[in-house]
């Protein structure tokens, strides 16, 4: 008898071993920001909505401004947390006026031209402070892309120096200097990727790509204006090779916020970026729903 109870109490030991030793089914996740200026604030709705299923993505792409939403986020903050610091810094007038103007040249005596300025200084004085000097620092895996001006094609930083890749990811053309890294003159990364999913395939059982780049909108008969119809031109080819990319080899889920009717500098408007963008929380929650349900079942 009691080599039975023995024998029995292994097995009750054995299998209580084997469920504890169970893998997790919960679906890992990578999240791609896309590039947009001012519209890209609306990604700050998409880490919030992570945040409050509990979800952390298991490594993050960026570009232009979605590589510095990436960023944060993949610095430890919360999308909370990034909403706030966004709030009281590009999105409070005075305060924009403010630093700018402390990073004003000592020879400029009139005016505030952003073309006048150095970008990675300009992150440096707005970017919330959590964010660390190397990729190596941050606390989900990170890539931002830039795009090699002479060499036409994108590039994806992942390591070395944080802040000059975000220079270069960011650096859209008319209003920033190119930025040079490696002997390389990098300009803004969403001219090649404007939702930069590629390298989560296959690292992330869902991969969410979150599109921000916008189209032109109006009557339908009113002339643009020369900026308008430059960044309008620019909005249409990226929408072209987000479409093809989408034939290719879509991201299980894209995001498109309605920002439309906001520009590339409507930094001052995050109030109301946030506001017009606040229904694709529930979108997405919706989507990863659907996504972790039928994966489950299958």
């Amino acid at each position: 008898m009691a080599s039975r109870d023995k024998s029995k109490g292994k097995d009750k030991k054995k299998k209580k071993k084997e469920r504890v030793a169970e893998p997790a089914t919960s679906p890992t996740v990578g999240l791609a920001l896309g590039g947009g200026g001012a519209r890209g604030l609306a990604h700050i709705q998409v880490l919030e909505a992570l945040d409050e299923l509990g979800i952390v993505p298991v490594s993050i792409t960026g570009s232009s401004i979605g590589a510095l939403m990436g960023a944060g986020r993949a610095s430890g903050l919360t999308g909370r947390e990034i909403r706030e610091h966004t709030l009281a810094t590009v999105g409070n007038r005075s305060e924009v006026i403010n630093r700018l103007w402390k990073l004003r040249p000592a020879n400029m005596r009139l005016g505030i031209r952003l073309g006048q300025f150095n970008l990675e200084r300009i992150l440096r004085a707005f970017l919330p402070p959590a964010i660390p000097e190397t990729f190596a620092e941050l606390t989900i895996p990170l890539q931002v892309t830039a795009t090699d001006y002479y060499g036409q094609k994108s590039e994806f930083i992942g390591e070395g120096e944080l802040f000059p890749a975000l220079a270069a990811s960011a650096a859209i053309p008319a209003l920033f200097m190119p930025v040079v890294m490696n002997g390389r003159v990098m300009i803004d990364g969403g001219i090649f990727e404007p939702v930069p999913y590629d390298p989560l395939i296959g690292k992330a059982d869902i991969v969410i790509g979150v599109d921000v780049v916008g189209a032109p909108e109006g009557d339908g008969v009113t002339i643009p204006n020369r900026i308008d119809s430059l960044f309008g031109a620019s909005q249409l080819m990226m929408q072209s090779l987000i479409a093809t990319k989408m034939k290719n080899n879509p991201p299980d889920i894209l995001l498109r916020p309605d920002v439309n009717r906001f520009r590339v500098l409507d930094f001052m408007r995050a109030e109301e970026v946030l506001e017009a963008s606040a229904s694709i929380k529930d979108e997405l929650k919706r989507f990863l729903d659907a996504e972790i349900t039928f994966r489950q079942k299958t």
